[in-house]
């Protein structure tokens, strides 16, 4: 297997040009040449209604096919399963409320204070609506560990709402342990894979519901579910009359966006070639997350490391299976403050709780939250080592290897 190319990389982003270091990936990354082009040359293409008699109406299909099948070798899945909407919370709203016509009183539903609140509110509100039972598993402050599950399944358990990677520190639970442990006990599980995503190879199988987030991974943005298809069959969203009652078209409500969509596959296509190896898309997605991985993990050792060095810098969550991405605060520096001044030096890494609301507050890190730092492939060494000389020069330490 090739190493991977940063450099080469870093070249097909234009927003890097700008000069900036950017840690802003969780938030949501920048696009590469090829997802804009494809976007743009879809929007000055005739389009029309999907359909297979003109040009533009095949055309339009033939998009959307192509988004689908690419999500699904992105996903492990089948296109057959894909939904697309507006948002991942949008998605998650639409098919909590969906799933919800199926409880009733003394039914229960889990969810998580690791999670981002968009895996969180949709489920509490449809279950209260339905006098369904909300159960909260938690996790540990210290490690950022989650909670075992075990004790909180029973024969009640209608759903479980768990994020695959936390937005805020990173932390990757046992998702897969999970449905198993979920599965058992009869429950569905909806697995939030917005920020896992972008930095791993996924198969979704494992899951009954899989939700991401395209713009988390050189896309445009809206969102993307997979779910079987024979699962779907058994759901009734409400919709207009003169829709479609075909899977996975019965979710996605008006006409879908075809230019983001074809911006989606391109995205896709580009992740399969960041120099991974194999004879299908799939298999050079995998191959290339490897590389990711890989080149992600060395710079996040590198900079947790000199960051647990910087004298009154707090580092959060030190799960075993993280992403490459940190949250800190510093003494004496409101974390909105060591945002302002990252960002007067070039360097982007924004402060806040950024929609996880439940773990900033279990952190006791309140509205403020801390300073996220999240790694992307097309962050490099000079990128890790602007940020630490940043944070340097606010403590007046060395900032040193």
């Amino acid at each position: 297997m090739s190493s991977f190319q940063v450099v080469a990389v870093r070249k097909q982003f234009p927003a890097l040009d700008e000069g900036a270091a950017h840690f802003d990936g969780p938030g949501g990354s920048q696009t590469p040449q090829a997802v804009a082009d494809a976007v743009a040359r879809t929007m000055t293409s005739a389009l029309a209604n999907r359909g297979r008699l003109t040009a533009a109406e095949r055309r339009a299909d033939e998009i959307v096919v192509g988004a689908r099948e690419a999500m699904a070798d992105l996903l492990g899945t089948t296109a057959q399963g894909i939904v697309f909407g507006r948002s991942m919370t949008q998605l998650t709203y639409d098919f909590s409320r969906t799933l919800a016509k199926t409880w009733s009183a003394g039914d229960e539903v889990i969810v998580t204070r690791l999670d981002h609140d968009a895996n969180v509110r949709p489920w509490v509100q449809a279950a209260e609506a339905a006098g369904a039972t909300v159960r909260w598993l938690g996790f540990d402050p210290e490690t950022s560990e989650l909670d075992d599950i075990a004790p909180l399944l029973t024969d009640r358990t209608r759903l479980v709402a768990v994020t695959a990677a936390s937005n805020l520190l990173g932390t990757r639970p046992d998702t897969q342990k999970i449905a198993a442990q979920v599965h058992e006990a009869g429950g569905l599980i909806y697995v939030d894979g917005v920020h896992l995503t972008a930095h791993a190879a996924i198969d979704a199988r494992y899951a009954d519901f899989f939700a991401c987030s395209p713009y988390k991974f050189f896309g445009p943005h809206l969102g993307a579910l997979t779910a079987a298809p024979e699962l779907l069959e058994t759901l009734r969203p409400d919709k207009l009359l003169p829709s479609t009652d075909v899977v996975p078209e019965r979710f996605e409500f008006g006409t879908l966006p075809y230019e983001l969509l074809a911006g989606t596959t391109a995205a896709v296509d580009f992740i399969a070639g960041l120099g991974g190896s194999g004879s299908t898309r799939r298999e050079r997605l995998v191959s290339s997350f490897q590389l990711v991985e890989e080149h992600e993990d060395g710079l996040h050792d590198d900079l947790e490391r000199r960051l647990r060095a910087i004298p009154g810098l707090t580092l959060y969550g030190r799960a075993a299976s993280r992403t490459p991405t940190l949250l800190f605060t510093l003494d004496g520096h409101t974390p909105a403050a060591v945002a302002e001044q990252l960002a007067k030096a070039g360097v982007n890494a924004p402060a806040g709780s950024f929609y996880a609301y439940e773990p900033a507050r279990h952190l006791g890190l309140g509205p403020a939250g801390a300073v996220r730092a999240g790694l992307a492939p097309y962050n490099d060494q000079s990128d890790v080592d602007r940020l630490v000389a940043a944070l340097a020069a606010l403590t007046g330490s060395s900032g040193t290897n």
